[in-house]
């Protein structure tokens, strides 16, 4: 019943439909195959999460050290950082992320590339890490983490202005 519909809503206009490989359709393939990681893969991805907190920790430890402080670039933000019963240090209260570790680019993938959060834009990836994290810059960095995404560049590259004189 629908497709005779289809076909009788298509048959006043004078169109060819053609067929797109599976292939070549990079949005379907971004957003809705499933991966093909290896079982080891999401094991040690799973790993890692369950530490989170002391991986945090000791990561704030090694970067309040003398020789890693200017390398923080939180010298002179004025307000001190308070300390969690766990003993993970909070501004405002959200988690201070130190840029030592790779405890940022770990958690911006994670949010960024979850099964259940399918590839959000920059501004809702910040909304939603500003609850929890800061570090300095915190926008600054999402936004660069968001533009490298290869996936996202694929899908979205048909809803820019095509380069050069025709635009």
């Amino acid at each position: 019943m629908r497709q005779r519909r289809w076909i009788k809503l298509l048959s006043d206009y004078d169109c060819v439909i053609c067929y797109h490989p599976g292939k070549a359709n990079v949005v379907v393939d971004a957003l809705s195959r499933k991966d093909k990681e290896l079982m080891r893969v999401r094991s040690l991805v799973v790993t890692v999460h369950n530490n989170l907190p002391e991986q945090i920790q000791n990561a704030q430890v090694e970067a309040c050290k003398e020789e890693n402080i200017r390398a923080e670039r939180f010298v002179g933000e004025g307000e001190p950082f308070e300390v969690r019963s766990y003993g993970t240090k909070c501004l405002k209260g959200r988690v201070w992320l130190p840029l030592l570790g790779g405890l940022r680019d770990l958690i911006m993938l994670e949010s960024h590339r979850s099964k259940y959060s399918i590839h959000p834009g920059s501004d809702k990836i910040y909304h939603d890490l500003k609850k929890l994290y800061w570090w300095p810059n915190i926008k600054a960095d999402i936004a660069t983490y968001v533009s490298k995404c290869l996936t996202c560049a694929k899908v979205k590259a048909k809803h820019q202005k095509p380069s050069g004189l025709l635009q």
